[in-house]
């Protein structure tokens, strides 16, 4: 992410997804469904005007680091998330294996 740009991210658990605003503006979004105590991620999108500037990257940190605060598992079905844990290994303790 570019220093200058002010990244905010949130979990909308009504709309189940969290949520990225850069700027200000809505940038993109990781659905989820809560079920027992996995998260499972089913479809993560980032709005073409914000792709290549660490929009996705930062959206699946976040989502990633709050699955792990609520000591819940995460359920990958989502293929950006699922790439993102294979290059982050210190997610790979979060995925279900079950």
């Amino acid at each position: 992410m570019d220093k200058n740009e002010d990244a905010q991210v949130s979990n909308n658990s009504d709309a189940g997804r969290y949520e990225i605003s850069l700027d200000g503006k809505p940038a993109g979004f990781a659905e989820y469904r809560l079920k027992d105590s996995r998260v499972i991620f089913t479809h993560t999108e980032v709005d073409s005007a914000f792709e290549g500037r660490g929009a996705g990257s930062t959206l699946a940190r976040y989502a990633l680091d709050d699955v792990r605060s609520r000591g819940l598992q995460a359920a990958p079905l989502c293929p950006f998330i699922a790439a993102y844990i294979e290059r982050h290994p210190e997610y790979q303790d979060l995925v279900a294996t079950d």
